[in-house]
């Protein structure tokens, strides 16, 4: 017998998300299972109940109805009292639960004995986890609308513009941290014109911001700052020292600070302080992204914005909330995943097996027993380095030349003189027709060279090099075929004339094209 999964409507003040789509209705009923929807759970993301009955889900009245029938209950946010009251034993739940934070809500679910999957346990390190990743999914929501919600209380344009009322300068969006949810504002504001430096203290998001359009901004302070799970470490006293002094001359010169830097389970660093505010030019923005957890700023508000010595600071904490529709469908896509993981054979039966390192990770309550936290999933050894190849022993130095040495003066002159005598040798004793066979051959060496190696290597693609070589001797020949030489025997006729004529123009079209859609493709690629 298939099971049931049940979507209530979301309780927590504000919340506007709901945990599965009309969309992902259809693909979950292909998997075998029934669907429940409360009421009016979908509403605030734009998400009818009449598009859910059409998707193939059953629409029940009230929660009370939907606990009590579902066998597997998704959900957004944490479940409250109220909900957690409703839970049946050996009943299902799948939703973000922050364990570390919950203490006593761990408890109370596991006194249901049920099992609670906490989509925020996943180990994000495992590659095939990501496509369940809603950490992932939410943070870049969150970071889109963060610039979103900057530009909004920003009383200037983001991109700089010459007008007849005067120049216009752009924006200086500093963003500190460089996570998902920090390259998504960093791709954002430079998308919008916006002059962009981010800081980490992951080095090897460098490129990444860089590659987004952004500048990086080193701390000027040597120490690794990369930690489990893709995310950033707590560094040493002396790294936070210095970069405090960094984010100061940042708040001089920015107008806009938006600030990412949060570890799960832990307190907010507090990396912008009340002085650095009022630092800040009047009419300056900071978007506080970990307001919920107490905020980077130390006048953040959680859930508002103030104004502080003229600086509106913005600790909103429902930043993906305010995308709901795009939200609740990337999560419900990541809930619909989980579920492929889960129900492997496609029969509405779900198998929480523990012996998946994913699956593991996100179980935090397995029939009533806490089974959080997990244990390190098993990762794929690297691979051994490459073992350096041997150095050749240095060529011994006399009258020859070695291998990487350039070739003499002497020895090039040689070279060019038994080609030389070897071309008049040719062109004295050769039929007049193998010659000018020979004449389109040597020419198109010539093109085919410059054609292909004389050109930035970043342009050409195997396909391409090969295209362009034919291309050259296409060229060489037909133009021989219109203009032939004199010993050649006269013009030709009308028919080959044409013939040359429109394969000079599709050659030419083939090759001047490809560099020029080549070019467009690498444009994409740049700023």
């Amino acid at each position: 017998m298939s099971l049931q999964i049940g979507v209530p409507r979301e309780t927590f003040p504000g919340e506007k998300r709901v945990a599965t789509v009309p969309e992902v209705v259809e693909k979950l009923k292909k998997l075998g299972f029934g669907v429940l929807v409360e009421s009016g759970a979908g509403e605030a993301a734009n998400c009818g109940d009449d598009a859910y009955r059409a998707a193939g889900a059953e629409v029940v009245p009230d929660a009370a109805t939907l606990w009590s029938r579902a066998d597997i209950v998704f959900k957004v946010r944490a479940p409250s009292a109220d909900e957690v009251a409703r839970v049946r034993e050996g009943q299902t739940l799948v939703s973000f639960i922050w364990p570390a934070q919950n203490p006593e809500l761990m408890q109370q679910l596991a006194a249901r004995k049920a099992t609670v999957l906490a989509i925020d346990c996943l180990p994000r390190q495992l590659s095939r986890a990501q496509k369940m990743d809603a950490l992932t999914s939410m943070a870049g929501i969150s970071g889109y609308r963060a610039v979103i919600e900057a530009a909004n209380a920003f009383g200037r344009f983001f991109s700089g513009q010459i007008t007849a009322a005067g120049k216009v300068p752009p924006a200086k969006v500093f963003i500190a941290g460089a996570g998902v949810a920090g390259l998504a504002a960093i791709g954002t504001a430079a998308n919008l014109g916006a002059i962009v430096r981010a800081n980490d203290t992951r080095a090897e998001v460098a490129d990444q911001v860089k590659s987004l359009g952004g500048e990086f901004v080193k701390v000027d302070y040597e120490e690794e700052g990369s930690g489990g799970g893709g995310y950033a470490k707590v560094m040493s006293e002396g790294f936070q020292k210095a970069q405090r002094e960094m984010y100061a001359q940042q708040a001089k010169d920015a107008d806009i600070i938006i600030t990412t830097a949060l570890i799960p389970g832990k307190p907010a660093p507090k990396l912008i302080t009340a002085e650095m505010v009022q630092s800040m030019k009047p009419g300056s923005v900071i978007v506080d992204m970990a307001g919920e957890q107490g905020g980077n700023c130390e006048l953040t508000v959680p859930g508002e914005a103030v104004v502080r010595h003229g600086v509106t600071i913005v600790g909103y904490t429902d930043l993906a909330s305010r995308l709901a529709k795009q939200s609740s469908t990337l999560y419900a896509t990541n809930l619909f995943r989980l579920t492929e993981e889960l129900c492997k054979t496609k029969d509405g039966v779900i198998d929480v097996n523990m012996e998946d390192d994913a699956i593991r990770g996100l179980t935090v309550i397995k029939d009533g027993a806490v089974t959080w936290p997990a244990p390190p999933p098993k990762l794929p050894a690297a691979p051994p380095p490459a073992a350096k190849p041997a150095v050749p022993p240095p060529a011994p130095k006399g009258h020859g030349h070695g291998a990487g040495e350039p070739m003499s003066a002497g020895a090039l002159a040689t070279v060019f003189g038994i080609g030389a005598l070897a071309f008049w040798f040719v062109g004295a004793h050769a039929p007049a027709a193998f010659l000018g066979h020979f004449t389109v051959f040597v020419l198109a060496c010539f093109v085919g060279y410059m054609v292909i190696w004389n050109v930035t290597p970043s342009l050409h693609t195997p396909l391409m090099s090969v295209t362009n070589a034919i291309s050259s001797i296409i060229v060489i020949g037909a133009l021989v075929q219109i203009a032939p030489p004199e010993s050649g025997g006269g013009r030709p006729d009308e028919v080959i004339r044409w013939v040359a004529i429109v394969g000079i123009a599709l050659t030419s079209i083939n090759m001047f094209g490809g560099f020029a859609v080549t070019r467009r493709m690498l444009a994409m690629f740049r700023k």
